[in-house]
């Protein structure tokens, strides 16, 4: 019997920012609610399992949208055996991730930066190009 292989090419369809801060999750996840008008809560610790048999734990902030949803995620995290890793290793600097997948395009990623520039808790915002990173995998997680 001849064997056939399924090859799935995952899909990167969201908006990805970077945030430099050196305030707390949660902190951080209420800042964006009040400056950007948003209802962001507390969810369950994304898990990551890599093939080196190492695991990550990271905290996150979720809003469902009718046509999408807005995530906050932290970069730094202990991994299973309690030393510092990273959800994105190629962006060290940036502390979280902020990821909007909007099918609708009614959100405004330019009035997204541009609001959370202006709070003086946060350092720096940063529009991500997802494709070149090399670790974009580890977004994957809705």
């Amino acid at each position: 019997m001849k064997k056939a292989k399924l090859f799935v090419e995952p899909t990167f369809d969201f908006e990805l920012l970077g945030l430099v801060s050196p305030v707390k999750d949660y902190k951080m996840a209420w800042l964006i609610n009040r400056d950007l008008d948003l209802e962001l809560v507390r969810v369950e610790d994304l898990e990551i399992e890599f093939i080196s048999s190492s695991r990550l734990e990271i905290s996150q902030y979720f809003l469902s949208l009718p046509y999408g949803y807005i995530q906050l995620l932290k970069n730094k995290a202990l991994n299973s055996s309690q030393q510092l890793a990273y959800l994105i290793p190629e962006l060290r600097n940036m502390d979280y991730f902020l990821l909007v997948k909007d099918l609708t395009e009614q959100l405004s990623i330019p009035t997204f930066v541009n609001h959370l520039s202006n709070n003086a808790h946060i350092q720096s915002v940063v529009r991500i190009d997802v494709s070149k990173l090399k670790s974009k995998e580890n977004l994957l997680s809705y």
